[in-house]
């Protein structure tokens, strides 16, 4: 049991929570290196308590101190935690909330699914609550040019990826709608890069319409994506395009919620 002025107590909660204010702070801004003036400025902190803070976390490991040009970045201390924390996150976990959101709010059937390679694979849904509704069997493959899903993955990787995937995939026809042209897809994938969201009539299942956007991890890359989907009738341009911005902001709070992080141009700050 800690007593009175005993090494448990050298940190009061108030201290801790700044201190964690401070590393929130760094993870927000990585790669940037921030000085004592920008830290005290963004938390409305006193000079000399950040820079006694910064000084904690240099000692703890969380953070390093360059001398030369007297800023702070991100240390290994950060990275443990930060490594430990993704080896631990259930991403159907985070993400089935999402998908119930997207069921209450669409009236659809909601999906998750992972990129694999150069196919995705369906690992979770939410059914509608229609009576006439879609579902799609978990745990199936299904090339990247086919479907919404598959095609707001490939829309999102690097340059080089697609033109990687479009030089040596076989753009097979699963249904007589679905996109089996270099040119036409590759202006369809301009098209949802645009938009932020993928749409298809009936390219993978006859009949059937979808909506949706890619999930990217912490690391930047295409973790996979969300869809909705439904009889085709029910996907008009109305409800494409409503669907669409929905499952944009859904894709980025998961994104934003498994680690992902905009990418910003680096600089220095004092």
């Amino acid at each position: 049991m800690a007593t009175a002025g005993s090494t448990d107590d050298a940190v009061p909660r108030s201290g801790l929570l700044r201190a964690m204010a401070v590393v929130e702070l760094f993870a927000e801004r990585a790669p940037e290196t921030l000085g004592v003036s920008t830290v005290a400025r963004a938390l409305d902190y006193p000079k000399a308590v950040a820079h006694r803070i910064l000084k904690e976390l240099v000692t703890a490991g969380f953070l390093g101190f360059d001398d030369r040009t007297k800023l702070y970045g991100l240390g290994p201390g950060a990275l443990k935690v930060g490594l430990a924390a993704l080896r631990s996150l259930d991403v159907t976990r985070v993400t089935r909330p999402y998908l119930e959101q997207l069921v209450a709010r669409t009236q659809e059937t909601a999906t998750l699914s992972a990129r694999q390679g150069w196919s995705r694979v369906y690992v979770d849904q939410v059914l509608s609550p229609r009576e006439i509704r879609m579902a799609v069997p978990l745990g199936t493959h299904h090339a990247l040019h086919a479907g919404s899903s598959s095609k707001a993955i490939l829309a999102a990787l690097p340059p080089d990826q697609v033109e990687e995937y479009l030089a040596s995939a076989s753009l097979d026809a699963v249904t007589a709608s679905t996109i089996v042209e270099v040119d036409d897809l590759r202006a369809e994938l301009a098209r949802i890069r645009r938009l932020g969201y993928a749409i298809s009539t009936g390219e993978r299942q006859p009949g059937a319409g979808s909506v949706a956007a890619a999930v990217r991890s912490a690391s930047g890359d295409v973790w996979g994506s969300i869809s909705v989907c439904g009889p085709l009738d029910r996907f008009t341009p109305e409800a494409v395009t409503s669907h669409g911005e929905l499952l944009v902001e859904v894709a980025a709070a998961i994104s934003l919620e498994i680690g992902y992080r905009e990418p910003t141009a680096t600089s220095t700050r004092t």
